[in-house]
């Protein structure tokens, strides 16, 4: 057996291990690189660290450390609290500031599982309180975290166009950006009237009697507040870790499986009982002191940062992070522990390992081999329907450093437009997040009230596996097939 072979292998028995156990994808990756690299390659320890990705590390932890110090402070609750008052209390337009919030998080650079886990607690609040169907609901905060997940500054964009500038491959950074923000925005008009959002219309939060649920208010049944959901949470919170994903066997709705890596979900809790965690009190009108001001300024400076100034990110976040540390050391209390720790080893052993394929010949062998196939658009269906069957049990993190490097050759080909795959790729591998075995949709699962947890989680278990199903073949039929990128 080659050590191209050897190395597939080694790379499918990683996911496969990962999916089915507790094992963390990101560990079994680096001893994998460990096992394959120096008992069948022939590679030192050096050649192995090599692989190590230090530019990714530092992006990732510098997002997840700032989007911590954010939530500490109240930044994050600001920003909710008053997109929520823009709607008018309009009901219906409630679960799509919920959409846009998601998106404007991810976009700016949170990781995708990292925004969810700050949404969904406060977005399926609304939905006890105002009678909206909490798959809708869910489903718009993952589309919206996947609409602002391929922005040229978040975490899945600089993963995706990263391995497109090393390989010298031709890219459109504000492109793939543009059509995954369109294409999950008519995903979730589908979503809105297929799952009772026509219903919605017409109706007012006032006629209601309820309050803003940011604050937690909902009528005469009791303060509640969202605790539990930190920015940091990240990737440990749910399957999307890599550490293995699902829910307790036999349970059906349940929260992600602590055994697998999992933080404890977010719950509702009554206002005043001590939970803490620096939730903004039932009454509280969250308003611009001056560390959140200065976080706005620092997130700001991100965006314009990176894109006018083709400045490193992920230095710019740690930047941002250390000023603000300075500035109000108490907000600071506990954000690096909620980094998305869990997150940085899945992506960083990842890569490692793909390096080392790369190193070995692996990459040229496999895309020799699609391209041998003789039906590059056969190919071409068949990389994005992978991406979106591992990435629904798995990591989209991971299934998007692992597929675009093991697509190079076959791109380099000419046969198929390069732009176009990858961008099929990333929304193939991306939308099916909403499947409860994805770290998103078990965070929805985890955040809807409990009698209904049994019927999210069905529901989200057919709509994912929908989507692995349609999203390839409809994403290859737009961007792929006519061959116009």
């Amino acid at each position: 057996m080659s050590d191209q072979v050897i190395s597939i292998v080694g790379l499918v028995l990683v996911f496969a291990i990962a999916t089915f156990s507790s094992v963390h994808m990101g560990a079994l990756a680096i001893v994998a690189a460990f096992v394959v690299g120096t008992a069948f390659v022939g590679e030192s320890a050096d050649d192995i660290f090599g692989g190590f990705p230090g530019d990714l590390f530092v992006v990732l932890v510098g997002v997840t450390f700032l989007f911590a110090i954010a939530k500490n402070n109240g930044t994050v609750d600001w920003m909710v609290q008053r997109a929520t008052r823009a709607v008018g209390g309009r009901i219906a337009l409630i679960p799509w500031v919920m959409f846009l919030v998601t998106a404007v998080l991810t976009a700016s650079g949170a990781v995708v599982p990292a925004a969810v886990g700050i949404i969904a607690p406060i977005g399926l609040g609304f939905c006890v309180r105002y009678r909206i169907n909490p798959v809708l609901m869910g489903l718009l905060i993952i589309n919206g975290a996947s609409a602002g997940g391929f922005s040229p500054i978040s975490i899945f964009g600089s993963i995706t166009n990263g391995v497109v500038s090393r390989n010298d491959l031709p890219g459109s950074p504000l492109l793939l950006f543009l059509c995954s923000f369109l294409f999950n925005v008519v995903l979730s008009i589908v979503v809105f009237f297929l799952f009772g959002g026509r219903g919605l219309l017409g109706r007012r939060a006032e006629q209601e009697g309820g309050e803003s649920p940011v604050s937690g208010r909902d009528g005469d049944d009791g303060d509640l507040v969202t605790v539990g959901a930190s920015a940091g949470g990240g990737d440990s919170l749910g399957g999307d870790s890599g550490s293995g994903t699902g829910t307790e066997s036999g349970s059906g709705g349940t929260a992600p499986s602590a055994g697998k890596g999992t933080a404890p979900a977010p719950v509702l809790a009554p206002a005043g009982s001590g939970t803490g965690g620096g939730v903004a009190e039932p009454d509280e009108d969250l308003r611009l002191d001056g560390t959140r001001v200065l976080t706005l300024l620092g997130l700001v400076s991100l965006v314009v940062g990176s894109l006018f100034f083709d400045l490193d990110v992920g230095l710019m976040a740690l930047t941002v992070s250390v000023v603000l540390t300075l500035v109000s050391p108490s907000t600071a209390k506990g954000a690096v522990d909620r980094c998305a720790w869990s997150t940085v080893l899945l992506v960083c052993g990842i890569v490692t390992f793909v390096s080392m394929m790369e190193r070995i010949g692996t990459i040229d062998f496999l895309g020799d081999s699609v391209a041998a196939i003789n039906a590059p658009l056969l190919g071409a269906v068949l990389i994005c329907l992978i991406g979106a069957v591992v990435s629904a049990f798995a990591s989209t993190t991971g299934i998007l450093g692992a597929l675009i490097p093991l697509a190079v050759p076959f791109l380099q080909d000419g046969h198929v437009g390069a732009v176009g795959l990858i961008i099929a790729l990333a929304i193939s591998s991306s939308v099916v997040d909403s499947s409860p075995f994805s770290t998103s949709g078990a965070l929805v699962v985890a955040s809807a009230p409990e009698e209904q947890r049994d019927t999210v989680f069905r529901r989200l278990m057919v709509w994912g596996f929908s989507m692995v199903a349609i999203a390839p073949p409809l994403t290859w039929l737009f961007f792929v097939v006519p061959g116009w990128l």
